[in-house]
């Protein structure tokens, strides 16, 4: 999909067709076709690789510099429909005239760049859009791990009543989104330092010319992106020490159920070790007893109950 857009003196969003494109516009490819790419890549006069780089979802988060336009390639979080979650390359890329975000699929990060939220952005201020875009991926990140943060105590007290697998196949998904969170986050980290870095740079200040409060906002980016990363650094923390608990529970668990088994077994032989010995064939005490057979099974009950006590106060009952 290719949409355009650019923002108009009134604070609106005006959709405009390709050949309607001017300076300040922004190009907008969500898991675009081969004939969307070469459209804007001729239009643009951008290298089709530098548009398709962005597309890769094993691309890690860079900048980079091609023919006098940056490439900026951020992972963003996303939810899918069952509540998982994962990150994806977003590529943010800007000539001396236009901004063009390249992502394969859609989220809600460039979702929530529309015309109902015109007037908190302008896509003619290159430098102030993409910040917004970076701030607003940060604070999805922090909105993320909020729900992570519940589905987490739910599994927990779902955990403390009975020990399932279901709880515990989504203990593990949620902690592999958070390895993927972890990643993305100390590769936006850098991202975003190198740009501060540059910010006064020639080749930087032709495509995006930085006023002091984009400086200013940079670094709240920056703030945000070590927050999220430093709770999901604490979530995965908190999170790895349950599973280890969960295992513990699970072994000694595992350790009362053949204790008890093995205590029951034990018990149920003495019944039948006495009947063994009473039922040979040679002379055995009360054998002309006419209660000798009540006389054996009160002894098996005694034994038994003997026995039972013995292990129910060792705890083993």
């Amino acid at each position: 999909m290719l949409e355009i857009s650019k923002t108009q003196d009134d604070g609106s969003l005006k959709i405009l067709n390709l050949n309607e494109a001017v300076s300040g516009s922004w190009f907008n490819l969500i898991n675009p076709t081969r004939e969307e790419i070469q459209q804007v890549s001729l239009v643009l006069g951008l290298d089709e690789s530098f548009l398709n780089n962005s597309l890769d979802a094993d691309e890690l988060s860079r900048m980079d510099f091609e023919d006098g336009n940056l490439l900026i390639i951020t992972n963003v979080p996303v939810m899918d429909e069952e509540g998982n979650f994962d990150t994806l390359p977003l590529g943010l890329i800007f000539t001396p005239e236009s901004v063009i975000t390249v992502c394969s699929h859609e989220n809600k990060i460039i979702n929530s760049f529309n015309a109902d939220t015109a007037k908190f952005f302008d896509t003619r201020h290159k430098a102030n859009f993409m910040l917004s875009i970076l701030f607003r991926a940060a604070k999805f990140y922090l909105r993320y791990l909020n729900i992570i943060n519940k589905q987490t105590e739910s599994i927990e007290d779902s955990l403390r009543k009975t020990t399932n697998n279901k709880a515990l196949f989504q203990l593990m998904e949620i902690q592999k989104s958070l390895v993927y969170f972890t990643t993305a986050l100390k590769d936006n980290q850098l991202v975003l330092q190198k740009l501060l870095r540059m910010v006064h740079t020639a080749n930087l200040q032709r495509i995006l010319k930085f006023t002091e409060d984009d400086i200013d906002m940079l670094e709240d980016v920056i703030i945000e992106n070590k927050q999220a990363s430093e709770m999901v650094e604490m979530h995965r923390t908190i999170l790895e020490s349950m599973m280890d608990c969960m295992a513990s529970i699970i072994n000694n668990n595992l350790n009362l159920v053949m204790k008890f088994l093995a205590a029951i077994t034990i018990i149920m032989s003495i019944p039948t070790m006495i009947g063994s010995f009473w039922g040979m064939n040679v002379p055995m005490p009360f054998g002309q007893n006419h209660f000798g057979f009540l006389i054996v099974i009160t002894i098996s009950i005694v034994a038994t109950f003997i026995a039972a006590v013995f292990f129910n106060r060792k705890g083993m009952m």
